[in-house]
């Protein structure tokens, strides 16, 4: 069996039930890796990095809320800030998981926590950094937008294109990849959609979320995901400690 692990999020801000912390993720993904052929694990907020890990095969890291900018923004520009400890949280994870060379698939805020692990930049406001680029909070249910995949690379090579139409829910997005990381597609707009790794093994970071389409480049990504999973599957401890 090919296990994904996943932190799921954390509300420590009252926002579904006054006086409590609530864990809560989109059951979109569970079904997402379950159709490409393995079963997620949730990595709830207070276990040790290292140990949570050694149970799965690979690292989804999911969409979530806003990465704090290192410097002020207009009062205008609203940001809704991951929980301090989910941040911690899920950095732990990511950097024990690329030290051992464990998949990851990062997805929107995943993205760009992977591009930070590698010292990358984010852009933390598109409307007040990029004013000339286009919308990217789009409608759910239908808004799309093309995405231009990089000839030759590993991600054009998954999906068989290099076009594509994604959903976009974003006002983050990254500004430069960092080291070992590379540029694989990018929007009209010039706004970078996806990131990949330049070494060997699988390390793909994605700004749209794959796992709401119902779509064969939705697929695709998952698919390359999980089979790079199951590889390393054999090299996973037989239990956790």
């Amino acid at each position: 069996m090919t296990l994904i692990g996943m932190p799921i999020c954390l509300d420590d801000r009252g926002r579904w039930r006054s006086g409590r912390d609530y864990h809560y993720v989109d059951s979109a993904y569970a079904r997402a890796i379950a159709e490409a052929g393995a079963t997620l694990i949730y990595l709830p907020l207070g276990g040790a990095a290292e140990d949570l890990l050694d149970a799965v095969d690979g690292l989804l890291l999911p969409g979530g809320d806003d990465l704090p900018p290192p410097t002020p923004y207009p009062a205008s520009v609203h940001f809704d800030l991951v929980p301090e400890a989910q941040l911690e949280f899920d950095r732990a994870l990511l950097d024990s998981a690329l030290s051992r060379g464990l998949p990851c698939l990062g997805i929107c805020y995943g993205m760009q926590l992977l591009a930070l692990a590698h010292g990358g930049r984010l852009i933390y406001d598109l409307a007040t950094d990029r004013p000339t680029a286009a919308q990217h909070r789009l409608a759910e249910a239908d808004g799309r937008h093309a995405v231009q995949i990089d000839a030759g690379t590993r991600l054009a090579q998954i999906l068989e294109s290099e076009h594509c139409d994604v959903n976009s829910l974003h006002h983050q997005a990254v500004d430069s990849p960092g080291a070992g990381l590379r540029v694989c597609a990018r929007s009209d707009d010039g706004v970078v959609e996806a990131i990949e790794t330049t070494q060997t093994g699988f390390s793909l970071g994605v700004q749209w979320h794959p796992e709401k389409l119902a779509s064969q480049t939705s697929r695709r990504i998952f698919a390359a995901f999980v089979s790079a999973a199951r590889s390393r599957a054999p090299q996973r401890p037989a239990q956790i400690g």
